[in-house]
């Protein structure tokens, strides 16, 4: 029933827009938590719901919530939302390299007999990854490659834009809660690859190279059941270069199969 497909959305970004230009023919009925004085209300198309707090989201009565504002919305309203009874797909899994907040989801979702569910995002082969948790020999090293554009700010601050157009350089090399932290709008993928492996069987890497052809996350994997090579070069987000075009596609997939009645 259309009154069941209803999708809570927090924040209006490039994603958001995106996911409800796939999906607002398809029965879809969307709200959208913004707060009062944010400039993406004026960007939000007639039809989505404006709501101003969480409270009122909840009484808007969504049968799933997206997060796609930020790390900091993450915690700021996903709590409340899992206690209250409505799953949520965070986009921003970046987010979970905290401990003391994954507890806090973990608990809300509990309280609630709700879920987190953790897009694969910009990535696949997680049900891969996820199979190597329990095999105590397991490693993981995740390299993500983009173009020095990706990396503009971090460059210059680093004094490295000149060099950076000429030859890689890499980054940060260690674990995926440090470098979410250290790059919250960039290393989701690392998080979300930590949560399926462990986050003790996997080291990340990050890269600004000039001669990548997009965004390019590196996966290979080794353990006593055998070894994989993933590779993914997606084309960026046309406005915002820190994001993978993909991330909006794979969001609208895993949204989705929340109501489909075959999920793949």
């Amino acid at each position: 029933m259309a009154s069941e497909r209803r999708i809570g959305l927090i924040g209006f970004g490039t994603i958001a827009r995106d996911i409800h230009a796939r999906l607002g023919n398809e029965g879809f009925s969307f709200a959208c938590l913004l707060r009062p004085d944010s400039p993406s209300r004026a960007g939000v198309p007639e039809g989505i719901a404006l709501v101003a707090t969480v409270d009122e989201l909840l009484n808007w009565g969504p049968a799933l919530v997206v997060e796609v504002a930020g790390q900091a919305a993450v915690a700021q309203t996903l709590p409340t939302v899992l206690a209250a009874g409505i799953s949520v797909l965070p986009a921003s899994t970046g987010a979970l390299a905290d401990d003391d907040l994954l507890a806090r989801l973990t608990e809300a979702a509990e309280q609630g007999g709700t879920r987190l569910i953790v897009p694969s995002g910009a990535v696949g082969g997680l049900d891969y990854l996820a199979a190597l948790r329990e095999t105590a020999d397991a490693h993981v090293r995740y390299t993500s490659r983009k173009p020095p554009r990706a990396w503009a700010p971090e460059l210059e601050a680093l004094g490295l834009t000149e060099k950076a157009a000429q030859a890689e350089i890499a980054l940060y090399e260690g674990t995926a809660r440090e470098a979410a932290k250290l790059y919250p709008k960039n290393l989701n993928v690392g998080l979300t690859i930590a949560l399926a492996v462990g986050h003790e069987r996997l080291s990340v890497r990050i890269v600004s190279d000039p001669k990548a052809a997009g965004n390019t996350h590196e996966i290979e994997a080794e353990s006593a059941l055998g070894t994989a090579r993933l590779s993914f070069v997606n084309l960026p987000s046309p406005t915002n270069p820190k994001t993978s075009a993909l991330t909006a596609a794979s969001l609208t997939a895993a949204i989705r199969r929340q109501f489909d009645r075959i999920a793949v």
